[in-house]
């Protein structure tokens, strides 16, 4: 159950975010993104999802292209936590969170007792259950984004691709979202992240993407990747570590 990228060539704007991109990201792994803003991470990140179509080269689940395929039969094995979301949502917290659900649902109409108890579970897991009913929209950014990622726990996915999973979150918030990421590959979830946090990536990331901005990429475990000597070139600026 391997989230697979070959020859992966991705632009964005006229610029180039990669090119000839191998990667494959497998089941007990946690990758962390690294690159200087407008490296394309978050394009990447959409092109791995199969949100948008690459440039060339191809990206599969399980050998199945996800571009063009059948959204709701990738989403109940892949997961995606976006920076921004399209739109408002103006239902409860609950509501919101059961969305996970979606891929997964049988009936017609609603959800079922199993659906509302994964929901519950993951709302007590981000601490949300006390919000459960209150309107999205009063939530702080914070607590927006701690349903975000109950929202992703619900899916039950196999594959999670975060973007920025930590906006917004205080440092109490930061340490359980992060032991949640890392528990999802331990128990043979496969995990990517981006992020611009080093530290979060040092402590819980076993494997790294660098993004290049010229587009070149290099990828390796995280003891080869988070060198002085490396991090120096991708941000182009001396480091003291």
């Amino acid at each position: 159950m391997t989230l697979r990228a070959r020859n992966l060539t991705v632009s964005i704007g006229g610029k180039i975010v990669c090119r000839d991109l191998d990667l494959d990201i497998r089941p007990g792994e946690c990758w962390g993104v690294l690159g200087q803003n407008g490296a394309g991470k978050t394009t990447l990140l959409r092109t791995l999802a199969g949100l948008r179509a690459p440039e060339a080269g191809t990206v599969a689940w399980t050998e199945q292209a996800l571009h063009g395929g059948n959204r709701r039969a990738v989403a109940r094995h892949l997961a995606v936590l976006l920076q921004q979301e399209s739109g408002e949502f103006w239902g409860s917290v609950l509501d919101y969170v059961l969305l996970g659900r979606f891929p997964h649902r049988t009936a017609l109409f609603g959800y079922s007792a199993e659906d509302e108890r994964i929901a519950a579970a993951a709302l007590a897991q981000t601490e949300l259950s006390a919000f459960a009913q209150r309107p999205l929209n009063t939530l702080s950014g914070g607590e927006r984004q701690r349903a975000a990622i109950a929202q992703l726990l619900t899916q039950q996915a196999q594959c999670c691709l975060l973007d920025e999973p930590l906006q917004n979150l205080d440092l109490r918030h930061q340490i359980a979202a992060m032991r949640i990421f890392t528990q999802l590959a331990q128990q043979g979830g496969a995990v990517l992240m981006v992020s611009h946090d080093l530290a979060w990536v040092r402590r819980c990331c076993d494997h790294v993407l660098l993004l290049f901005p010229d587009g070149d990429t290099r990828s390796g475990a995280a003891d080869d990747m988070l060198t002085r000597e490396q991090l120096e070139a991708l941000y182009e600026c001396p480091l003291d570590i």
